[in-house]
């Protein structure tokens, strides 16, 4: 028998794997786990030229998987303002003037991550100090959900928006009392003035690409579901894969909204790409908008903001149209969906389209599942889908969702528990970079439902926590499943591909508060280092 490239040895190992559960070594040949057990069976199969990582007791996982996020939007995150954690409006201006000062006359100036709930003054912001601040320069800047948008006034000219111009369908322009745009565009607003930045050359998407994976790889993260991709960029990507680029294993979802979406699927899924780096075999739609820019679509009105109950992004009838065109095709439909309108009007466009094209194995998605209505909950088993959600979304949305909603929906909100207990899995994940990429703060949430200060008490409607072997579920053996990809990853078995991380502590055993300090030493991806913590 030839021997191991490389042997962990010494470690602390949590397979994800239920026959074998536990272990202290691993090793890997050809890029897949040959043995898992204990270290003398690991050293038994080196030879000259293996190579031996003695982990000195530390935790071993399975790689982790994020099972909702966007890969180009992190690279371009990575390139643009930085707005998160800004504590006030003032914050965000002086951030944009900053970077507006180093870029050349008339630039675009592109930046990500402002949310008003965080501020003093809770309302969306008006254009004016910012473009009293960057007058000579179009600003756009994305809410930290990704579903609104701040544009200064050299934007709105660019764009010709005015008090004459129609919300689009699926879209609000939020407006002052003299009728003008106020700069906040939500949903299918964003469009008016996104359409109108210039597109990126190929080597600036290929150095997005590249920093992107990295920051993945940083965080221990060797999978993800990239939820919305063109047509077009998965030609890039397949090319991009072909050269080696890739160090993240890549489960696309092609959007639904492409106007060569028929045509792609004609072509049949792409499985496996480039020894498993890339594969698309779903689709991606979105039915509302988010709950903190009150686009999510409700059954009643938000508590706090009477007479709207959120928007349709996308109407009921192409939903089901594409859902009868993925069951045809062969492939999965993950559908976006916040409010529990907008989960009971997705479960039940499945349910006509399952109705109409059996599939057994069709392990469509809800792509948030975030607010559900009681009687829906069970639905989601009884029709086979997956609710794919984010623990951090929970942990950032906490305070403030209650206003949004008030003390009876909110029990409906973030309802992991209550779907596990009707028997389907949870895949777990970010949304980077609507929220950060590092996995662990998502498992954290799934344990604790409490923030990095332990608020609150006790955890957030703690009834709603898992155990710690699901949140490590989650984050592996759950998302190989939703991707159809269980026989391949996800879990520490011979076999398997040798994606797995080590980390500084062990995550499953330390007081919950210290999970979120968690560093990963090292992640490997079929069998290769790509990344080494310094």
């Amino acid at each position: 028998m030839p021997a191991a490239d490389l042997v962990i040895l010494n470690a602390n190992v949590y397979t994800a794997d239920a026959a074998h559960p536990r272990a202290a070594a691993v090793a890997v040949r050809d890029g897949r786990v040959v043995f898992v057990g204990n270290s003398a069976g690991a050293q038994a199969l080196a030879g000259p030229k293996t190579q031996r990582v003695d982990a000195g007791g530390m935790t071993v996982i399975p790689g982790m998987i994020d099972a909702h996020a966007h890969l180009m939007g992190l690279g371009a995150a990575l390139r643009t303002v930085d707005l998160t954690g800004t504590t006030s409006y003032e914050e965000v201006v002086d951030r944009v003037r900053a970077r507006a000062a180093e870029a050349p006359a008339g630039a675009w100036i592109l930046g990500r991550g402002w949310d008003q709930n965080d501020w003093a003054n809770q309302a969306f912001p008006s254009h004016r100090a910012l473009s009293r601040a960057v007058p000579n320069h179009p600003v756009y800047l994305s809410r930290v959900d990704g579903h609104a948008a701040l544009v200064n006034a050299a934007a709105i000219r660019q764009a010709g928006l005015d008090r004459n111009t129609p919300d689009p369908d699926g879209g609000r322009i939020l407006r002052g009392a003299d009728g003008e745009p106020t700069g906040v565009l939500v949903d299918g607003a964003m469009s008016l003035v996104g359409n109108t930045i210039p597109s990126p050359s190929d080597g600036e998407l290929r150095s997005r690409l590249v920093a992107a994976m990295a920051e993945a790889n940083r965080y221990g993260l060797t999978g993800i579901h990239d939820a919305g991709v063109s047509v077009a960029m998965i030609g890039r990507y397949r090319a991009w894969a072909k050269d080696g680029l890739f160090t993240l294993r890549d489960y696309a979802m092609v959007l639904g909204n492409d106007p060569g979406l028929e045509a792609f699927l004609q072509s049949g899924p792409i499985l496996d790409a480039s020894d498993g780096m890339l594969t698309v075999r779903s689709i991606k739609l979105w039915v509302d908008g988010a709950l903190g820019s009150r686009g999510a679509a409700l059954l009643a009105d938000y508590t706090d903001d009477p007479g709207n109950r959120g928007l349709i992004t996308t109407p009921v009838d192409t939903i089901r149209r594409v859902a009868d065109l993925a069951l045809g095709y062969g492939f999965q439909l993950n559908v976006h969906a916040i409010g529990d309108r907008g989960n009971r009007l997705v479960l039940d466009q499945y349910a006509a389209a399952l109705a109409a094209h059996p599939v057994a194995d069709h392990r469509f998605r809800v792509e948030h599942a975030q607010i559900l209505a009681s009687s829906d909950i069970p639905r989601f088993a009884k029709l086979g889908v997956i609710p794919s959600m984010q623990g951090s979304h929970q942990t950032s949305d906490m305070y403030w969702a209650v206003d949004r909603l008030g003390p009876a929906r909110i029990r409906g909100a973030y309802a992991w528990r209550s779907l596990l207990a009707t028997g389907v899995v949870i895949p777990n994940g970010s949304d980077f970079p609507v929220e950060s990429p590092n996995p662990l703060l998502s498992f954290a949430a799934f344990v604790s439902r409490q923030d990095a200060a332990g608020w609150p008490a006790g955890g957030w409607y703690p009834e709603q926590r898992t155990t710690r072997e699901e949140a490590l579920l989650s984050m592996t053996m759950w998302p190989a499943y939703a991707a159809f990809m269980e026989g391949e990853v996800g879990s520490l078995t011979p076999g398997k591909r040798a994606d797995l991380v080590i980390l500084d502590r062990d995550i499953m055993t330390v007081p919950a508060p210290d999970i979120r300090g968690t560093r990963v030493l090292r992640t490997i991806l079929g069998g290769r280092t790509v990344y080494q913590a310094p």
